[in-house]
């Protein structure tokens, strides 16, 4: 029998104002893409944007901590975005353009550690991914076109989410048996960063078969932990073409929902 509706965090994007911005846009956003808002909802969950927490705040300050969070919601989603810092991963940025958004690292650092020191399970998006593999201790290309040049097109600025690549599942994984009979899928890859050296305690689970990059992992430490590098929540569900993320979210559910349980015993 289920239990409680499910409560799962999303970790917060962050707009910075220009110089010249006006009106709203002249403050600092945190905001969530509504696609994969919608695509966690579909399965009837409740979804909460985890904000960054200011706690020296010049106007208001708080007492309330990430692993407050980690604490109330039963799962979490590290959704896509801008760069990773190279500095999170001990590296300087070899371009300016791919400084990366250091503050959104540290707080999302500090909320994937909350969430795992909690047992609770976490789902990577693309950045997502990267962050994962990070916070592990593993690092990026910075940038795959300039540091495997033989490599595929992971990321068209003018197509976005409609540039599309295929990935091959590693046999006998968690992730291939969620599509049985499958060996190669076709997915949207929005990404110019990817994971270089994979972090300890992590697994593949797919790859892109045409530059060996790596598009899937799974820790197997002692809670649910998986990263895939393509966007799910951008893809048609309806579609034979692209590969579905309803395993992919139903998976991840079903081990929050095996975890509120076990806690709830």
């Amino acid at each position: 029998m289920r239990g409680r509706t499910l409560k799962i965090g999303i970790s917060a994007r962050v707009f910075y104002p220009e110089p010249s911005s006006v009106g709203i846009y002249s403050k600092t956003l945190q905001y969530l893409e509504q696609s994969v808002a919608h695509w966690v909802m579909s399965r009837d969950v409740l979804v909460f944007m985890v904000p960054l927490v200011d706690k020296d705040g010049l106007i208001h300050r708080s007492n309330i901590r990430l692993s407050d969070y980690a604490k109330h919601l039963d799962g979490l989603v590290l959704q896509g975005g801008a760069d990773i810092a190279p500095e999170s991963y001990g590296e300087t940025a070899l371009n300016p353009e791919w400084a990366g958004d250091r503050v959104r690292d540290v707080y999302e650092m500090e909320l994937l550690h909350e969430f795992v020191e909690a047992g609770k399970p976490v789902l990577g998006i693309c950045r997502g991914a990267q962050m994962i593999n990070v916070a592990f201790g593993g690092t990026l290309y910075q940038d795959i076109a300039t540091q495997q040049p033989d490599s595929g097109t992971h990321r068209d600025a003018a197509l976005y989410d409609q540039n599309f690549h295929e990935i091959e599942f590693v046999p006998n994984t968690l992730l291939a048996d969620l599509y049985p009979g499958v060996a190669r899928a076709r997915v949207n890859s929005v990404h110019h960063q990817g994971v270089k050296k994979l972090a300890e305690g992590f697994t593949v689970e797919a790859t892109s078969p045409d530059d060996g990059m790596i598009e899937a992992m799974r820790w197997t430490g002692g809670s649910y932990v998986n990263a895939v590098q393509w966007h799910p929540e951008f893809l048609d569900w309806k579609s034979s073409e692209t590969l579905s993320g309803d395993p992919i979210l139903k998976e991840f559910l079903a081990a929050t929902e095996a975890n509120q349980s076990k806690q709830t015993c």
